[in-house]
């Protein structure tokens, strides 16, 4: 299906035919993209180290500072899908525009927060920005660069860049906040957003879907409310545990309104999300790869930051320096990922992915209670050199023959699978780790869980996606729009 696209600057042609080499607007217009990407996975983790300077400063209780990283979460995970589809309908490239706009204000806003519900609000915010910056990012990255080697390149590239925005955010958190204080972690936020807001207008192609169909409000309202339930029920129970009756109640209410979503979306003239797309085994098995990867890697960083400051004993610094190896190792993977893609296929790439990550995963049970700093290093990279390439092959995956019209609700599809499997893997299983005596034992339990679920997604996804090659060759089926030259 054609998209309208607006009158954009002349550009130089991304790339020759069957290649994957960026042109210079090109890479201008993946630098972009890439630069918001990371801005918004460093939102994720810069705060962390900072909670107990920010508790104080503050005056958030003990129990209330979970907030601070909830606050976000709920509206950047709650939103994915309903922004996405938005995006499709009124212009990917004006959302993302007012997404960073949003974002960069909401940081500010918690930069010079004055007590606890201002700092709360900005957090919320930047949460909703984000709702809006990731899915109309992924969706402009996918039309704007060609099905085939060059889309993994630019899937790798950002793929990459996501990574290491959490490992950067740990390390940069921690010596913000020991240097220049809590606020500065946010301050940075709000600067990126800003430079990237200012390069973004005069690079970025618009494109729409030419019609323009009555918004799927009943499904918009049961997904968002689900989601936001969902997440909520599950961050509180990290913190408290699943018996408490809030927990409960909105752990229930969420079921029940994903329930009834799928329901809307069966009967809707123009559904938020395509149920025959979900029928694709590229759509339904990628996304199940991609959850697993994303909610057991966090689960593993997690456990293993546990393990090695309050089993170990290593320094804050140490430890941030054990996951700077595993960030370097991922970089690797990034840039290697889009060949094996090329030469082996999407598919194959992501089961094996899968494969490697519980392997190194169940590797990392050799680890004893006195020692074992040099093995969760080197095995904890190794883990997340597949977890690497199992991102950037379930994006393929997915994306691969979905028409440009439909690239928004598969990019939303994507990123709301992401966001939910870092939101949901930590109070699944962290609390297992949290609550046994000792600590250790706790911790293995995590990893042996950990490794098995992810080796069993990975046969469920061989098997599920068959023996089809998905080797991003192009796609008949969509047509490029929205293109850098």
């Amino acid at each position: 299906m054609p998209i309208d696209t607006q009158k954009t600057p002349p550009a130089e042609a991304a790339a020759a035919p069957g290649t994957d080499r960026l042109g210079g607007r090109a890479g201008l217009v993946l630098l972009v993209l890439c630069a918001a990407q990371f801005m918004v996975a460093l939102d994720f983790s810069v705060l962390n180290v900072a909670l107990p300077a920010l508790g104080r400063d503050l005056g958030f209780s003990p129990s209330a500072l979970q907030w601070a990283v909830t606050a976000f979460a709920l509206p950047s995970g709650g939103f994915l899908l309903l922004f996405g589809r938005i995006a499709d309908l009124y212009g990917r490239r004006r959302l993302f525009l007012t997404g960073l706009a949003v974002f960069g204000a909401a940081s500010l806003l918690a930069t010079l927060a004055w007590n606890p519900a201002s700092f709360l609000a900005g957090r919320a915010l930047q949460g909703l920005g984000a709702a809006v910056i990731v899915p109309t990012g992924m969706s402009l990255l996918t039309t704007t660069f060609p099905e085939g080697p060059l889309r993994a390149r630019a899937l790798g590239i950002s793929g990459t860049l996501l990574s290491l925005g959490f490992t950067v955010g740990m390390l940069l958190g921690g010596a913000m906040t020991d240097s220049l204080g809590w606020r500065s972690t946010m301050a940075l936020l709000a600067v990126a957003a800003a430079l990237v807001l200012a390069l973004a207008p005069g690079l970025l192609p618009e494109s729409r879907t030419p019609e323009r169909p009555r918004p799927d409000v009943p499904g918009a309202v049961t997904v968002t409310g689900g989601l936001l339930a969902l997440i909520y029920a599950l961050s509180t129970a990290a913190q408290r545990g699943f018996g408490g009756a809030d927990v409960l109640g909105t752990l229930a209410a969420g079921l029940l309104l994903l329930a009834a979503f799928a329901v809307v979306e069966s009967r809707s003239p123009a559904p938020l999300v395509s149920l025959p797309m979900l029928k694709r085994p590229t759509v339904a098995w990628g996304n199940l790869g991609g959850l697993v990867t994303f909610s057991m890697m966090s689960t593993t960083a997690f456990v293993l930051t546990l393990y090695l400051q309050e089993t170990l004993g290593l320094s804050s610094l140490r430890t941030g320096l054990v996951f700077g190896v595993q960030g370097l190792a991922s970089a690797v993977a990034g840039s290697y990922a889009p060949r094996i893609i090329g030469r082996f296929g999407a598919r194959r790439t992501l089961t094996v992915s899968l494969l490697g990550q519980g392997v190194f995963t169940a590797a990392l049970l050799g680890a004893g209670s006195e020692s074992g700093a040099l093995l969760v290093t080197v095995a904890v990279s190794l883990a997340s050199m597949f977890h690497l390439g199992a991102i950037i092959s379930y994006g393929v995956t997915v994306t691969s023959g979905v028409p440009d019209a439909e690239q928004g609700l598969a990019t939303g599809l994507i990123t709301t699978t992401q966001q939910v499997g870092i939101t949901i893997g930590i109070p699944l299983l962290g609390v297992l780790a949290t609550t046994r005596v000792p600590l250790f034992e706790g911790v293995r339990t995590v990893l042996a869980i950990d490794a098995a679920v992810v080796i069993a997604a990975a046969l469920l996804v061989g098997v599920g996606l068959g023996s089809g090659t998905g080797r991003g060759r192009g796609h008949r089926g969509g047509r490029r729009t929205g293109g850098v030259g």
